[in-house]
C-alpha cells in the first residue's frame, strides 16, 4: 500500500486505467472461454448471473464514496455512471432529456471493437446490459426505469455502440 500512496496523481490515474484494462480483459477472458467451450447462450446465462451480482456491488461502493443520498435521482445517477470502471475505458457521453430522463451512450467499446479486431460476432450485448443497467441504476435510486434504446443485437443507432435510457419514476 505504501508504494501505491506515494505515486504521483498522474501515475495514480494511469494505474486506474491498467487496473479498468485488466478487469475487463479478464472478463472477456472468461466469457470466451464459457462461450468457446458451451456456446454462446451458456455464456450469456454465467455473463447475466455475474453482472448482475457485480453492478450491484459496484454502484454501492461508487455510491458510497461519492456520498449520494438513498435516492440520488438524475444527477446522482449521471454521476455515478461517470466513476465506473468502464468509464475509464470508453468514450461515452450522458444527455439529459429532461428532469426525469436521461440517455448514455457509449461511443466507442472495448469489448465490441476487441471481438471485431479478432474477427468475432459482435458480443449480443443487450440481455446482459439490461440487467447490468437496471441494477446498476436501481442501486442508486430505486425509482429508475431503464431501456436499451439501441445495443446489439439490436442496434437502431450506427453512431455508437450502444444506447441506455433512464427515467425517474415518479412515485
Amino acid at each position: 500500500m505504501e508504494l501505491i500512496q506515494n505515486l504521483s496523481k498522474e501515475q495514480l490515474i494511469k494505474l486506474c486505467s491498467i487496473y479498468a484494462k485488466n478487469w475487463l480483459a479478464l472478463d472477456g477472458l472468461w466469457f470466451q472461454s464459457i462461450e468457446n467451450k458451451y456456446g454462446i447462450a451458456e455464456a450469456l446465462e454465467h455473463d447475466a448471473n455475474a453482472w448482475r451480482r457485480y453492478t450491484e456491488i459496484e454502484a454501492r461502493r461508487i455510491k458510497s464514496f461519492l456520498g449520494l443520498p438513498e435516492q440520488a435521482g438524475v444527477e446522482g445517477l449521471k454521476k455515478a455512471l461517470s466513476f465506473r470502471f468502464y468509464a475509464l475505458l470508453s468514450k461515452d457521453c450522458i444527455v439529459q432529456e429532461s428532469d426525469d430522463t436521461i440517455i448514455y451512450k457509449v461511443i466507442t467499446c472495448r469489448v465490441q471493437d476487441a471481438r471485431k479486431r479478432k474477427g468475432m460476432t459482435y458480443h449480443p450485448c443487450k440481455p446482459v446490459g439490461l440487467i447490468e443497467y437496471t441494477y446498476f441504476a436501481k442501486t442508486i435510486d430505486n425509482r429508475f426505469k431503464t431501456e436499451a434504446v439501441s445495443c446489439h443485437p439490436d442496434v437502431t443507432d450506427s453512431s455508437c455502440n450502444c444506447i441506455w435510457k433512464f427515467t425517474l419514476q415518479k412515485e
